[in-house]
């Protein structure tokens, strides 16, 4: 490790699993393979393991970079490293793909035994609770029986409160960051209106692009495009683009002119240069599906009852994606069921992208709670 608080270089690791695994949808993936990266070192009793689940675009690249890509930091390395508040010192962190991604791991990019060819539209449906049985299996590899904390934001939130419900006696400490129990009527609108620009975009051929040759690259931006103005306030917008012109004088046409108008078309053409368009329809849907209280007519309390870990949950005042509302259901039903949960509300005028930023008060808290984590 180096004294500058990086983990340093980082390499990622494959699994292969050759039994099948079961999804919720019915369907079947009868071999797979997981990359997932790790840092700091597992104790002789395995009790220092800290899972971080990645949201929607992440990946297993949590903190660290790469040898040949100096500037490829982890989507989380502001967090997680020596010293940091998820220290690489006292912790053993792993990373992981989630199964439908386009980082490495079996997706819609790679290819199905059957055919030979990339699994494209014929990959099935996944879901959170699939991601967290086939994370199990890999705990299972590398020696933990139990995770002192599964830690996650926004999408990775759920799956880390999926992990409470589905392995209760695996997870000491549940972490759930900007998150919510169910995606909103609001939240699944979003998600669908971003799918329909990848699905009705000509180069889709209905999922099968990669037999074309051709990347539906109008639908990913446009599906990115969307998603980042929901990631970001309007105060955050304001304050960084406001009304500012590009050339300083209306132009009357309809290319660039306005700075954020910049900002979002950037954002959409880097992420269509690096993000496979069926992992986003398949990880959206995950998002949509996710609801534990389903099963329970509703009732978040009684799915929470199975629930034996403590908790720390974190909210942003300005992101109205996943509200603080949101979280404070999840607490009050995890209260109910005395739980022993700390929670805490940070003011923070960055939107829904909060979780990921240097929030002092947000990583003071996270940092005290790890320190009081007992391995």
């Amino acid at each position: 490790m180096t004294a500058s608080g990086s983990v340093g270089n980082v390499t990622p690791q494959r699994a292969q699993f050759g039994e099948a695994l079961q999804l919720r949808s019915g369907g079947v993936l009868p071999a797979y393979e997981l990359v997932y990266e790790t840092y700091g070192t597992l104790n002789a009793s395995g009790s220092n393991a800290v899972l971080v689940c990645h949201a929607l675009s992440g990946s297993h690249h949590v903190a660290g970079t790469y040898a040949d890509q100096p500037k490829s930091s982890g989507w989380w390395d502001n967090l997680v490293g020596p010293g940091k508040p998820l220290d690489t010192n006292k912790f053993f962190v792993v990373g992981i793909n989630n199964l439908g991604g386009c980082f490495g791991t079996t997706g819609p990019n790679c290819i199905n035994p059957a055919t030979g060819k990339r699994w494209g539209s014929d990959f099935p449906f996944v879901t959170v609770e699939d991601w967290v049985d086939s994370h199990a299996r890999l705990a299972d590899r590398l020696g933990i029986d139990t995770w002192a904390a599964v830690l996650g934001g926004s999408l990775g939130g759920m799956q880390a409160l999926a992990w409470t419900l589905r392995y209760p006696d695996r997870v000491r400490n549940g972490m759930v960051i900007a998150a919510a129990p169910t995606l909103s009527t609001e939240n699944i609108a979003f998600n669908e209106v971003a799918r329909q620009a990848i699905l009705t975009d000509p180069d889709f051929h209905g999922g099968d692009y990669y037999e074309h040759g051709v990347v539906p690259v109008r639908g990913l931006r446009l599906a990115r495009m969307l998603g980042h103005i929901t990631y970001l306030s309007d105060d955050a917008m304001a304050e960084k683009f406001g009304r500012k012109l590009r050339h300083g004088k209306h132009k009357y046409h309809f290319e660039v002119e306005y700075e954020i108008e910049s900002y979002l078309r950037y954002q959409g053409d880097k992420f269509a240069g690096f993000f496979d368009a069926n992992t986003y329809l398949l990880t959206t849907k995950a998002l949509d599906y996710f609801d534990p209280a389903f099963e329970y007519d509703g009732n978040l309390q009684a799915a929470l009852a199975r629930a034996k870990a403590n908790f720390f949950l974190a909210s942003f005042s300005t992101d109205w994606r996943f509200s603080p509302t949101r979280s404070r259901e999840i607490v009050y039903a995890l209260l109910h069921n005395q739980r022993t949960v700390s929670y805490v509300e940070i003011d923070s005028s960055a939107g829904h992208d909060s979780f990921l930023l240097d929030n002092p008060t947000y990583h003071a808290a996270m940092r005290a709670y790890f320190q009081n984590i007992e391995v």
